[in-house]
């Protein structure tokens, strides 16, 4: 027979601290790959303000070999920015969504407790 961790409690509250316990571990997570990706978002802007600026002088001094190479990069690291900006608003949602998902379980347990969730 498997343990029932809702035996021996009136209102399941073992689980409902297991169940907080989790999600607020999957919330620091989703928090820690978000400051990574805040990093990365802040350094793909770098290097595509860098790439812009190498191409802006290539162009001044007339380097028209050197101007097509560095067209093609200033595109490349624009396309890169815009897979990091694409993931970390993916993620950003995601967050919101779990930190919506905790406060609503919370309300949720302390309706059940007679909170009105408003204390």
């Amino acid at each position: 027979m498997g343990s029932d961790l809702r035996s021996g409690t009136a209102d399941g509250s073992a689980v409902h601290t297991a169940e907080f316990i989790v999600s607020s571990a999957r919330l620091t997570e989703l928090h820690e790959c978000s400051a990574v990706l805040r990093r990365t978002r802040t350094r793909a802007e770098e290097i595509v303000d860098e790439a812009r600026a190498l191409l802006a002088e290539a162009e001044r001094h007339g380097d028209g070999e050197r101007v097509l190479l560095l067209r093609d990069q200033l595109e490349q690291a624009r396309e890169r920015y815009g897979q990091v900006l694409s993931a970390y608003l993916l993620l950003s949602r995601r967050i919101n969504e779990e930190r919506q998902e905790i406060l609503r379980a919370h309300m949720d347990r302390d309706r059940l407790q007679g909170l009105s969730g408003v204390a």
